[in-house]
């Protein structure tokens, strides 16, 4: 299966992505991991890259989207993936779907975490890290912090739940609850039994 997971800071994107990827037995692809591979194997795309994070500016999406395209055409992927942090606007969806095209693919399904934002900013900012023996809270966890990248993710990303609809690709899952009562809900919509040890939602 050809995925994408959608959702906002504090969904717990990143722990369904592995979770689900490997019920699927499929890689987990995060526009992160992406990155890190090409900055550090020098790659021309990584090298491109390079110069914008340096400047502190917004990687292009010709290159970010050229990255991705390659990585999906690696053979680990030819099977399925789940994307995970891509695309995170509608220009970028319209270049994966022509990307994909290209490859002579199509996304199955689009999958959204959904959450209520009180409880993304409840969960977000009730984070600590460990600083020199003492509990900390990280600056980007603040609460009105946390309130500004959701923000921006409402202005930015929000806008492919309807895109992804409009196409008939969209699944929208109730995030509320454990680790494995998600993934099951999640596995429901795509079709697929919870694997042993997974509860159905019922």
């Amino acid at each position: 299966m050809r995925i994408v997971l959608l959702g906002p800071p504090g969904a717990g994107k990143g722990t369904q992505a592995q979770v689900i990827a490997g019920q699927l037995a499929v890689p987990a692809i995060s526009t992160g991991d992406i990155f890190r591979a090409n900055v550090s194997g020098q790659t021309e795309l990584g090298l491109k890259a390079k110069t914008f994070m340096d400047a502190g500016d917004l990687v292009p999406d010709e290159i970010t989207v050229a990255m991705v395209k390659d990585r999906l055409a690696e053979p680990d992927a030819k099977a399925g993936f789940l994307l995970d942090g891509f695309p995170r606007t509608i220009p970028q969806a319209e270049q994966l779907r022509a990307s994909l095209e290209e490859l002579g693919q199509a996304l199955d399904r689009v999958v959204e975490l959904v959450v209520d934002e009180d409880e993304l900013v409840r969960r977000l900012s009730g984070r600590r890290m460990l600083v020199d023996g003492e509990w900390v809270q990280r600056d980007d966890d603040k609460p009105e912090t946390v309130r500004r990248r959701l923000e921006v993710y409402r202005e930015q990303t929000a806008p492919l739940s309807g895109f992804y609809d409009g196409e008939g690709l969209l699944s929208r899952i109730d995030a509320i609850g454990s680790v494995e009562e998600v993934t099951a809900r999640v596995m429901t919509a795509l079709g697929r039994s919870p694997q042993p040890g997974q509860p159905s939602d019922s």
